[in-house]
């Protein structure tokens, strides 16, 4: 049978007497919290309930499904009971109550103050950020900021009702809970894994999980080294302020080795600085104090400048490999001040290099270097394109009072030299019939050098560059039928350029790549102490599809002509003679993930000069990548044999929680690895642990081979940010 309109059914006479026992009992809290029934309304508690009822003059009983608001606070349980005359709540659960910071108590009864401030619960379970639980048979909340607990167990692990032992976990006499200082207080706390003691601390302060910057101990990292032994770092952090904090790092190992690590970090308004270092003792060498140091910044300036700067210290070339720290072997400090705006750049540098390579002497090396470059871009309206001038200088010193060049091997000792360059160019595009199109490139460049202690470049020097060039593109666009789209991009460039010069050294244009981006520029040289002159072709067909299926193939082919042969490039970069090699360059992308890049420099009997291959494979739980590099010996490079190096990187998610990484090096033309190592990562709600074997060999530039093993272990959910993995499945 229907209700007739505006009847009530069963579902809404429950509404209603819902509803009236919510009017009911905010009523009745403002008669009885407030003396004379006169309270503000910001102290007043909001309850619901499913019934209330009023007993005696002072107790008031609210049953099923009862809420209670209050200042931030959120209790939810089965049945409460309020008496005025004690100003005390007596719950009945299942309790759950959260103080709006983001602590929630779960409790099977409690006694607490109206306020929800103090009071004991019973058979109760802290949970702090989603994250951290602490469980005890009673919790005594106390003034609204501490939670105390008596025997307790603590873990971030899950926790499932079948009984399963946690992964790890920290049982005290007792803990404390500071909800203002966001600290965790343990008394005689012990440590166990997979049920087993492994560590006892008779005091024991954490910070709890909301908290970023607390001061005390970090995750502790072990270390095996052949060289140094088995040592382990303790790192311990000090805030100084909001802005500023310190890490201190002692390290011991079994070799005799002590350290001191110390991390510092601050923050500006407009900046920021950060320094690492250490002061290491042990038996490796001489018996003299071991260190490095680090220097990092930025700034941002007035103006829209912004200026950085970096510097590095090192006792000894073999000290940050056997720490583990780094394996450059040439440190650069330097300071930088520059700004980029839409038509303008603006870059001025100083910087410092100090080589650690075995049998490399510094004094040889240009220890100093000046760099200053200014560039304005523009759009001529008479001529229209767009053109830019630049005004830039570089000097480089070294320490060595060495006049270069004695032996006439055209290999400097001491030169000191400084240049000051100035350029402009200019370029337009055009749109020719038949879809064809044209630009026109023009540039001038002169060049002052002052250069020192040099028995050969020695001396004022001057150089004035000029070229032109003229340059075809005629981009063919075909739809196939199944909606791939294919694009042909022949491309002709005509240049000229002439440079009436002395005779200048060549400092910063040695190592010269002839690539796709290379083969259709004014000059292949990556520098400006070396200039492409005469009259050449630059010539390449270039194709690249893109299909409808995801995948995409790019495929360029091209080379040099020269009017009559040059010998200002080296045989490795394929550039030389009056006609160069030929280039090659492929790039593959799937949509599977597999991509592969690969450029080829050969002559025409396909002799190779130089050889890339990149593969690459990314899916779901692994990644693979590869590279191979081949390149002929040449004397103008610095590189006296051939070097052919492949290198493997790879990852692979095993499960939920276990991946593991290697990465290896391997030298063809020594016929051994350079370098490997494995790491092994197991992470899930409450563990991250991080295990790695390197092993670093003799070469050219390490005198010490080297085997490290690494091991870190970090129980997750006390303070800081670090992601948690997936959580664990409950058996049964």
């Amino acid at each position: 049978m229907r209700p007739l309109p505006g009847a009530c059914g069963p579902r809404s006479r429950n509404r209603l007497a819902r509803l009236k026992a919510i009017l009911v009992l905010t009523l009745a809290l403002a008669l009885l919290v407030s003396p004379a029934g006169q309270a503000p309304a910001q102290d007043l508690a909001s309850l619901v309930a499913d019934a209330v009822s009023v007993s005696g003059n002072d107790t008031l009983v609210a049953d099923g499904n009862v809420e209670v608001f209050y200042e931030g606070r959120t209790l939810r349980a089965k049945r409460i009971l309020y008496d005025k005359s004690t100003d005390r709540l007596t719950i009945d659960g299942p309790i759950v109550l959260k103080d709006g910071t983001g602590t929630v108590i779960l409790a099977r009864q409690a006694d607490l103050a109206a306020d929800l401030s103090d009071g004991v619960l019973q058979s109760a379970r802290v949970v702090l950020n989603q994250q951290l639980q602490l469980t005890s048979a009673e919790i005594m909340r106390i003034g609204g900021r501490y939670t105390a607990l008596g025997q307790s167990v603590v873990s971030s692990c899950k926790v499932c009702k079948t009984g399963q032992t946690p992964l790890w976990e920290i049982r005290a006499q007792r803990i404390v809970h500071d909800e203002q200082e966001r600290q965790i207080y343990f008394d005689h706390a012990r440590l166990r894994f997979f049920g087993v003691p492994v560590a006892y601390l008779p005091r024991l302060r954490i910070p709890d999980p909301s908290l970023d910057r607390a001061r005390g101990v970090l995750r502790p990292q072990i270390r095996s080294s052949s060289v140094l032994g088995f040592g382990l770092a303790v790192p311990y952090f000090i805030p100084l302020g909001p802005s500023r904090d310190v890490t201190l790092i002692p390290y011991l190992a079994t070799k005799n080795a002590q350290s001191l690590g110390l991390r510092y970090r601050q923050a500006f308004r407009a900046g920021q600085v950060e320094f690492n270092g250490a002061v290491s003792h042990d038996s490796t060498g001489e018996d003299v104090p071991r260190f490095y140091g680090v220097l990092n910044g930025s700034f941002a300036l007035p103006r829209g400048f912004g200026m950085s700067f970096s510097g590095t210290v090192v006792s000894d070339r073999n000290y940050l490999r056997d720490y583990g720290i780094s394996t450059a072997d040439r440190l650069d400090s330097q300071i930088a001040v520059t700004r980029t705006r839409r038509d303008e750049y603006i870059d001025g540098r100083i910087i410092n290099f100090r080589t650690i390579r075995a049998g490399a002497p510094n004094s040889t090396v240009p220890s100093l270097i000046t760099d200053v470059t200014l560039e304005r871009r523009f759009s001529p309206e008479s001529v229209g394109g767009t053109g830019s001038v630049s005004l830039q200088s570089q000097s480089a010193y070294r320490s060595s009072d060495i006049a270069a060049d004695l032996n006439g091997d055209g290999v400097g000792d001491g030169r000191d030299l400084a240049r000051l360059s100035f350029g402009a160019d200019w370029r337009r595009n055009l749109v020719l019939p038949a879809g064809v199109m044209m630009a026109a490139l023009t540039e001038f460049r002169a060049d002052g050098y002052e250069i020192r202690q040099d028995t050969v470049y020695g001396g004022s020097k001057s150089r004035l560059l000029a070229g032109g060039a003229v340059e075809f593109r005629w981009p063919l666009v075909r739809s196939g039928p199944t909606g791939a789209s294919h694009i042909i991009e022949p491309v002709v460039q005509l240049m000229w350029s002439g440079a009436r010069q002395g005779l200048i050294p060549n400092e910063d244009s040695r190592l010269v790549e002839f690539d796709e981006s290379s083969l259709f520029s004014f000059s292949r040289y990556p520098g400006r102490d070396a200039v492409e002159t005469g009259a050449r072709a630059n010539v390449g067909l270039g194709y690249t599809r893109y299909d409808p299926a995801g995948w995409s193939l790019g495929v360029l082919v091209g080379r040099v002509y020269r009017a009559k042969a040059d010998d200002q490039f080296g045989v490795a970069s394929g550039l030389s003679g009056a006609t160069s090699d030929w280039l090659a360059a492929t790039e593959l992308s799937l949509a599977s993930g597999f991509s592969m890049t690969n450029r080829l420099v050969f002559d025409d009997g396909f002799s190779l000069t130089k050889a890339e291959l990149r593969l690459a494979l990314t899916r779901a739980r692994f990644g693979i990548n590869s590279s191979y590099v081949m390149v002929l010996a040449d004397p103008l490079e610095n590189r006296a044999t051939r070097a052919s190096e492949l290198t493997l990187n790879g990852g692979y998610q095993v499960t939920d929680f276990w991946r593991g990484d290697v990465i290896s090096r391997y030298d063809f033309q020594s016929q051994r690895l350079q370098s490997t190592g494995l790491k092994v990562g197991f992470k899930n709600e409450c563990l991250n642990v991080d295990v790695g074997l390197a092993r670093n060999f003799t070469s050219s530039t390490q005198v010490r081979a080297s085997t490290d093993f690494t091991l870190s272990i970090d129980l997750l959910g006390f303070g800081g940010k670090a992601l948690s993995g997936p959580s664990r499945t409950c058996r049964g």
